[in-house]
């Protein structure tokens, strides 16, 4: 029997799927009483080179309530020709098409390896990949250049049949029409009135023509810039219109890079002491009234690319006066910030219409001040677009992480795919709360949805506009068994999770993952329940609830729930003495625990402290789209230590770790960080790594800095790189990160040589724990 952190890892590599509790408790009560909730963190697209897609579509049930899709766990009658769902019990005939079937020669759905299986849809057109660019011209000329640069590598990324679209704004808006041979042609709209889907697709003439205004006496606007464009207009019709503004690559490629070539800083002038007025608001809206009048529920990708924040029309978030600043926290805690609220709803009625389409929209903010991230965040958390924050499009972070997007698998297809929909179908004792990810609910009811909702609830499906491999949702669940009704024993419980999405290469297909887990009884078999704890997959579901409470409550409670969380937990599976802390032990499989906890509560997705509001938001974006390891990485960072003693090891997140003569590689996903210690850096300062008898230091130099080039170039978005040393101004972000466990309070107590003090007053993880083990022993809690 394997032990159950190699059973966990195994079910992870097959099904992309990681579990709280891996032996469920049988009864509702119980489950309520074991703090972290059943809960699962499911990665639909998880990466699995030996699942060839299979050219068949998928066997339902033929209940109507149903409909669970045929696996391994059913059981089949085959000499009756008969299956029964494993779900709601329904007997179900196989198709005709499975007349061959006996014990030998199993079709691949009923094989236990395939507990994850993929089918292809064979019905309905190959649907064309859809990019439309949005592009801020309100930039400095040498930002702006960099731009261009890239958004013309990332057309010979597409492939040729892909469409393509770009609409650019500063004070006004400008659709551009492609495939004009020989003049630019551009529709304009004003950047501070806002339009109706309806009122775009007649203005663009993408709606048919009615008979009666067919002649010359249309009233749709004229296109203006060049004058003559105005004489070039063409009568519009049909479904051709669309294709004026999105055109497969292979016919526009020459055009549109010529065009983004020629494209131009805005000209409105900018009085000092002004900001630049920014469209961005319209121009947003605009794209997804676009793609909602032609191409609906298609894959597509609005990527808009930001060099500050919208200044004027629906959606601005700062006015143009550069005297006064962006909101802070400070503002926003005092009701001071007066553009938030109704920017916000402006972003949140285009992220629900995009995602209403099956639209993706991007965010790619370069700018060194706020752009407005905190107001946005909706559009790429809700449509599972991606969120780049830089200070330029000239560094290597924002032209690296652009690039990946784009990267290909082994077929030579994108890692991406679009308008997704995700299904839970749960066994009768289970019921499904709600989901914690880049989704947004699809309000299915059935009988499997729960009345206690957790995030995205109140419906057992939801839809994501745009997946990668790495896209992990947090799904909890409720036990809805009762106590005085027990289930018996060696029952198991079972889950079904269905992703229909459109593959890059333009397919429809349909992923079906099943899983089953044991149940027992938590009065007489609380040790195998114990046993089966994930704590790693506990931390990050349980910091997934933390970060959603973050975003409606005051820092201090959710802390405080956290705590709460964590006391019961100890209570409830700690070995000890009442009153005495001392006595207190936890089982290895929730020793980390706490540690994870001690880290959260310290990290930017909760304290929003030295970030500001655009910074949280992009942290907690990351964090809540990305799988298990990643995740655990930004709660609490990995360090290296590289020194003569031998090779890199790592080493406790601790301010003991920091010592003179060792280099520190810290990674926090956001950052990979080198810091040099006191000694190290005398050594470097000194030139001694140009000295040939000095030949091991500059290895021991070199090391770090290949380790770090290696996560640089595997990593999405790219981490900003820190090259640090002792007494460096950039040395606080490793200090702000490792366990004060020296401080200026206590140093001189210590008598310690080792380590590096920490001017802070945050408590170490060994205070922490004393009063973390001193309340859960104590009579009175």
């Amino acid at each position: 029997m394997a032990t159950f952190p190699e059973y966990i890892a195994q079910n992870e590599e097959r099904d992309g799927v990681r579990f709280s509790w891996n032996v469920w408790p049988s009864s509702r009560l119980e489950a309520t009483r074991m703090v972290v909730p059943v809960a699962a963190l499911f990665t639909p697209l998880k990466e699995r080179p030996d699942l060839p897609p299979i050219q068949y579509e998928p066997v339902l049930c033929s209940r109507a309530t149903c409909r669970a899709v045929l696996n391994p766990l059913c059981q089949v009658d085959y000499r009756a020709k008969l299956w029964a769902c494993n779900f709601c019990y329904q007997r179900n005939q196989f198709p005709p098409s499975y007349s061959g079937i006996s014990e030998v020669n199993q079709p691949a759905e009923l094989l236990p390896q395939f507990s994850t299986i993929e089918y292809v849809v064979q019905r309905g057109p190959q649907m064309p990949l859809v990019f439309l660019y949005v592009v801020d011209t309100c930039m400095e000329e040498e930002d702006l250049q960099a731009l261009k640069e890239s958004l013309q590598m990332s057309l010979s990324l597409l492939p040729p049949t892909a469409l393509v679209g770009l609409i650019t704004f500063g004070r006004i808006v400008h659709v551009h029409e492609l495939g004009c041979e020989g003049i630019s042609k551009s529709y304009v709209f004003k950047g501070t009135k806002d339009l109706s889907a309806k009122q775009l697709q007649e203005m663009l003439g993408l709606a048919k023509p009615a008979a009666s205004s067919q002649g010359r006496g249309s009233s749709s606007p004229r296109p203006r810039g060049n004058p003559a464009a105005a004489r070039e207009r063409q009568p519009l019709n049909g479904s051709g219109c669309a294709r004026r503004f999105l055109q497969p690559v292979q016919k526009v490629d020459m055009n549109l890079t010529d065009l983004l070539g020629e494209l131009q800083r805005d000209s409105w002038p900018v009085v000092q002491g002004k900001r630049p007025l920014r469209s961005l608001g319209v121009a947003m809206s605009i794209a997804v009234g676009l793609l909602e009048c032609t191409f609906p529920n298609t894959g597509a990708r609005i990527m808009t690319f930001i060099g500050g924040p919208a200044t004027q029309g629906p959606g601005m978030v700062v006015g143009d006066e550069l005297k006064i600043p962006i909101r802070s926290w400070h503002d926003i805690e005092k009701d001071n910030a007066k553009f938030m609220k109704k920017a916000a709803k402006h972003y949140e009625a285009l992220a629900s219409r995009a995602s209403a389409s099956g639209h993706v929209m991007d965010i790619y903010a370069c700018a060194l001040d706020q752009t407005g991230l905190l107001e946005m965040k909706c559009c790429a958390n809700n449509t599972g677009g991606y969120m780049v924050m830089a200070d330029s499009f000239n560094t290597s972070l924002f032209k690296q992480t652009f690039q990946r997007v784009f990267s290909k698998d082994v077929q030579g297809s994108f890692k991406m795919a679009f308008a997704a929909t995700l299904e839970v179908k749960t066994s009768r004792e289970l019921k499904v709360s709600g989901a914690i990810g880049p989704c947004v609910s699809l309000n299915a009811k059935g009988p499997c949805v729960s009345e206690n909702e957790i995030g995205s609830g109140g419906t057992c499906q939801w839809k994501m506009c745009g997946l990668d491999p790495g896209t992990t949702l947090a799904l909890y669940f409720e036990v809805v068994n009762q106590h005085n009704a027990p289930i018996p024993q060696g029952g198991r419980g079972a889950l079904q999770f269905v992703t229909q999405y459109q593959h890059a290469s333009g397919q429809r297909r349909i992923r079906v993952t099943t899983i089953a887990r044991n149940w027992a009884d938590a009065q007489t078999q609380i040790q195998s329940i114990a046993a089966s704890f994930d704590q790693e997959a506990a931390a990050i579901l349980m910091a997934r609830l933390a970060v959603q409470r973050a975003e409606t409550e005051e820092g201090p409670d959710v802390l405080r729930w956290l705590d709460r969380q964590l006391i019961r937990l100890c209570q409830k599976f700690g070995d000890y003495h009442k009153d005495d802390p001392n006595s207190f032990r936890f089982s290895e499989t929730f020793s980390l625990y706490p540690q994870f906890m001690f880290h959260l509560r310290r990290s930017p997705f909760l304290q929003v402290f030295n970030n500001s509001p655009d910074e949280s938001s992009y942290y907690r974006h990351q964090f809540n789209r990305h799988e298990l390891t990643q995740a655990l990485i930004m709660i609490q960072p990995v360090l290296y230590a590289y020194s003569f003693q031998g090779p890199p090891e790592p080493v406790l997140l601790d301010s003991s770790s920091i010592l003179p003569d060792r280099i520190l590689l810290m990674d926090t996903f956001f950052q990979i960080l080198i810091y040099h210690g006191e000694t190290v850096s005398q050594w470097r300062k000194a030139g001694y790594q140009e000295m040939a008898e000095y030949e091991n230091f500059r290895h021991l130099l070199q090391a770090p800095v290949d380790d770090a080039q290696e996560l640089l170039h595997s990593r999405f978005p790219m981490p900003r790189y820190i090259d640090t040393e002792h007494g460096g101004s950039q040395a606080r972000f490793l200090l702000s990160k490792v366990n004060p466990s020296q401080t200026h309070n206590n140093m001189y107590a210590w008598g310690q040589e080792s380590g590096a003090p920490i001017l802070t007053d945050d408590v170490s993880l060994q205070v922490f724990m004393d009063h973390l083990k001193k309340l859960a022993v104590s009579s009175a809690a």
